[in-house]
């Protein structure tokens, strides 16, 4: 087999979901090992950031886990947001071990590591319309299903940790301070 290129997934997984999933199954046909660095490491019990590094890094694990994906082949490393977009490059370089390519499709990130010389690769969206972290945050304040749009391990992580009374109680939070 001829080696291949170590890849690196960028996202804030809040929470981790199925399209997720079928970024790093992506990803992985593409690379030997892949990081999945948690973005926004030091971001938690907002409304958009609900969710710990530590939680969100359970959930990405147990849902790695749970579609046997080898364990082997990547690891998880959270990384805070830069104070500015121009050191935010550095600041993920530093953070995580050498990486030849980036897996991502949000537009900001594949403009400052382009302009910084990294190869970027789009990921094939799984339905993104309803395959997104915001829809599954809007479906729990709603009180709709959301738990076929998870892997079945990251629902069970959601219920144990609270995380649907986290993400609902955020819309009485916002409303508050209006």
């Amino acid at each position: 087999m001829p080696k291949k290129a170590v890849g690196l997934f960028v996202g804030r997984f809040q929470p981790f979901h199925s399209g997720h999933l079928a970024a790093v199954e992506h990803a992985l046909k593409e690379v030997n090992y892949l990081y999945i660095v948690v973005g926004s490491a030091q971001k938690s019990h907002e409304r958009d950031n609900p969710f710990t590094a530590g939680e969100r890094i359970m959930m990405i694990k147990a849902a790695l886990d749970e579609a046997g994906v080898d364990a082997r082949r990547w690891m998880l490393i959270p990384v805070q947001d830069a104070d500015s977009h121009s050191v935010w490059v550095a600041t993920l370089r530093s953070t995580v071990p050498k990486f030849d390519k980036v897996f991502s499709n949000d537009t900001l990130t594949i403009r400052l590591l382009k302009e910084e010389g990294i190869d970027v690769e789009p990921i094939p969206y799984l339905n993104r319309q309803e395959y997104s972290a915001t829809n599954v945050r809007t479906r729990i304040l709603e009180r709709r299903d959301w738990e076929k749009l998870v892997p079945p391990a990251v629902a069970r992580l959601v219920k144990e940790l609270d995380g649907v009374g986290r993400v609902q109680s955020m819309i009485t939070k916002d409303q508050e301070a209006r």
